[in-house]
């Protein structure tokens, strides 16, 4: 196994490094996506759509699971394997941008995830706005070798074509569904209704030659709707739909509590996760509750809680009345990376600093966007801070110990601590909330997006669980992008996590 970002700077990424073999899987002309483009954000307005003129994500998932259900697809919307009762499977999440960073994932997963049963998609499959197109260059084409299924839950950009794209490839090629008839004139679900992303019109021809790079039987994978639960082994891997908003309208609510009493350990897996950056969002069901009091509820059995949406990893270690609940955020799939440094010293659910993992390290993160906003401002002497001194600056303004140590000579210079501050490093707690910069909150919403490039250290990961009676290995392994990383993807982040 070779070393990683929390032993050497090397293992991070940094240095001269051997680039990679992924970009012989690319096309050989991917078309760039451009989050900051005035046309982009305007195709994945439909988010900000439903914040306005409410939410018709719940109606439309009502209709898709009416239709599937129609077509024979099972009434508890439970997947059932054969798995055995010790196996492997994978998760990966938010992947589908088609650059570089997504398909520098894909050798490592290929190397790890060999062995394994099938594979799980955690949230945003598709971006920027989840079109059938996009599925032949950003999953069929880098998934191609993976050798078993691969199910996958949407994310709120798989939403942004009313979910149609997703509903062909993962669903048994659904058929579009029918136009509802017009809103009354004048309310709000008609001024909805005239600013509404529709769904592009599909290629299928490109589609048809896209199925045929995941044609084999033993890829092949149907499930019964936008959520689900895989019975897999000795265990039940229970999928939510989040929707647009991150939240669960009352039908999926009464399928998650129903699914949830099935006497085997659970994991979950949702588009949004219940632990991030420091803050708990327990994620509403509508009629009352929240997803969080399902999982908490000691009946039900969840031992863990895996969320895409936000483009890194972190686990939590929650203890509930005794027992530790490991919440996972996992989208470090393939999108551009939101930082880790903007994440404040974690106090949260009784998990403090020391329990805290997340990957990349909060240096690492800082190093990385110092340097590209170094080049985008064409500032580099001022911005861009060594992996030594980022890692320095960001132990120092957190009071934390740091994950990997910088070298013993490395200073704290004020145009260092300058630096952090200007890119959102999360405040020291003793500090009085006057001097806290509105950054953060301007940073992930605007800045992070910005930080899609195309050459290593990439900062991405994805998960393996290994699965027996007894108990669930999680592991994260890290993807740089450098030839050292794919052939021996290291291990970021290990926890054993108890089912007895």
């Amino acid at each position: 196994m070779s070393e990683s970002s929390r032993e050497t700077a090397r293992g991070a990424g940094w240095g001269a490094a051997e680039p990679g073999e992924y970009k012989r899987l690319m096309p050989p002309r991917p078309k760039k996506l451009f989050w900051l483009d005035p046309r982009t954000m305007w195709g994945a307005r439909n988010g900000a759509l439903a914040s306005l003129f409410g939410d018709p994500t719940g109606r439309t998932r009502a209709r898709w699971t009416a239709q599937r259900a129609a077509a024979g697809a099972p009434a508890d919307r439970v997947i059932r394997r054969d798995d055995p009762d010790r196996f492997s499977f994978l998760v990966i999440g938010d992947t589908g941008e088609g650059h570089e960073p997504q398909y520098a994932v894909v050798p490592g997963m290929l190397r790890v995830g060999q062995d394994t049963r099938f594979a799980v998609v955690a949230s945003d499959v598709i971006y920027p706005v989840g079109a059938t197109d996009d599925y032949a260059a950003k999953f069929f084409r880098p998934y191609q070798d993976y050798r078993a299924p691969v199910y996958a839950i949407p994310g709120n950009h798989d939403w942004y074509e009313d979910l149609t794209g997703f509903m062909r490839v993962f669903c048994d090629d659904a058929p579009p569904l029918p136009a509802e008839p017009a809103p009354r004139p004048l309310t709000r679900a008609w001024l909805r209704s005239l600013l509404w992303h529709r769904p592009s019109p599909v290629d299928e021809e490109l589609l048809a030659a896209a199925r045929k790079l995941r044609s084999d039987t033993a890829q092949q994978a149907v499930q019964p709707g936008p959520y689900w639960a895989i019975d897999a082994g000795p265990i039940r891997i229970v999928g939510i739909d989040t929707g647009l908003l991150g939240t669960l309208d009352a039908e999926q609510g009464a399928w998650l509590r129903e699914v949830s009493r099935d006497p085997r350990p659970k994991i979950l897996i949702t588009g949004r996760p219940l632990y991030v950056d420091g803050e708990h969002h327990p994620c509403r069901i509508e009629g009352g509750g929240t997803v969080d009091d399902i999982v908490r509820d000691p009946a039900n059995r969840y031992v863990a809680a895996i969320g895409g949406d936000i483009h890194n990893y972190q686990r939590y270690p929650v203890d509930v009345d005794g027992r530790t609940v490991q919440y996972v955020v996992a989208g470090g799939g393939g999108s551009f990376m939101h930082a880790t440094h903007t994440i404040p010293r974690v106090s949260v659910g009784g998990v403090t600093e020391q329990e805290f993992r997340c990957y990349p390290l909060r240096g690492d993160s800082l190093a990385f966007y110092s340097a590209l906003y170094g080049r985008r401002l064409r500032l580099p002497r001022f911005f861009t801070l060594t992996e030594a001194e980022a890692t320095a600056v960001v132990s120092k303004r957190l009071e934390i110990t740091p994950g990997r140590s910088p070298q013993p000579t490395t200073r704290v210079t004020r145009r260092a601590r300058l630096v952090a501050s200007l890119l959102g490093t999360g405040r020291r707690p003793d500090r009085g909330t006057r001097f806290r910069l509105p950054v953060r909150k301007a940073y992930t919403d605007l800045l992070s997006p910005g930080s899609a490039t195309y050459s290593p250290p990439f900062f991405k990961s994805f998960l393996r669980l290994d699965v027996s009676p007894d108990e669930i290995r999680l592991r994260c392994h890290a993807a740089t992008g450098n030839r050292a990383q794919e052939l021996e993807p290291p291990v970021e982040d290990e926890v054993t996590i108890p089912l007895r």
